[in-house]
């Protein structure tokens, strides 16, 4: 679903063992699971249902397994989206995904942000001073705020990152966000 390989990359140059796979047991085997993505929510979706992975990947959530979502892999958390139409997302966080609606901005929000991050397990500290790489048009919404861990401001304040238990989701592309970024990626790939 898009930025596989790049996110692969960026856990090797960390030293962790990352594979690309389609395949259940590897998914069953694996310490954490990663969805990234690049696209559309309907298409994702249904490549996951479909493939019989979003079956294996929810259970090996439920066991406690470390899930980050990245980009659309962060979208397709909720329980729903509005992109091009109404779809069901994996509802392993409440919210939905909507649209952005700003005035005088360019949609898709493309581009380096300042992150605005709350005490977590995959941040050095809080506060600012966070920059990240966005490529999107579509953000959560609805979301209760004991899920938020980060947010961003793009015409309106929104939800760029979140977690719920063994969770996580981030909006923009860790990957290609520099040192921040690997910081990021290197305390998720650390957690048990």
């Amino acid at each position: 679903m898009g930025n596989l390989r790049s996110v692969q990359k960026a856990f090797e140059f960390l030293g962790f063992d990352a594979h690309i796979t389609q395949n259940k047991n590897e998914l069953v085997n694996a310490s954490h699971i990663i969805l990234p993505g690049v696209g559309a929510f309907a298409d994702a979706a249904k490549s996951l249902a479909q493939s019989g992975m979003q079956e294996v990947m929810l259970n090996e959530i439920a066991k406690g397994k470390p899930f980050l979502g990245i980009c659309l892999g962060m979208q397709l958390l909720f329980d729903q989206s509005f992109e091009n139409g109404e779809h069901i997302g994996l509802s392993l966080v409440p919210g939905q995904v909507t649209r952005f609606d700003v005035t005088g901005l360019k949609v898709p929000h493309m581009g380096w942000n300042n992150l605005i991050v709350r005490d977590n397990a995959l941040f050095d500290s809080e506060g600012a001073d966070k920059y990240v790489y966005f490529v999107h048009s579509y953000h959560a919404s609805d979301i209760p705020d004991e899920f938020i861990i980060g947010e961003a401001d793009y015409g309106y304040r929104f939800t760029a990152a979140v977690q719920k238990d063994n969770v996580f989701g981030l909006q923009f592309h860790p990957e290609k966000s520099g040192d921040v970024g690997l910081s990021m990626l290197k305390r998720f790939g650390g957690l048990k």
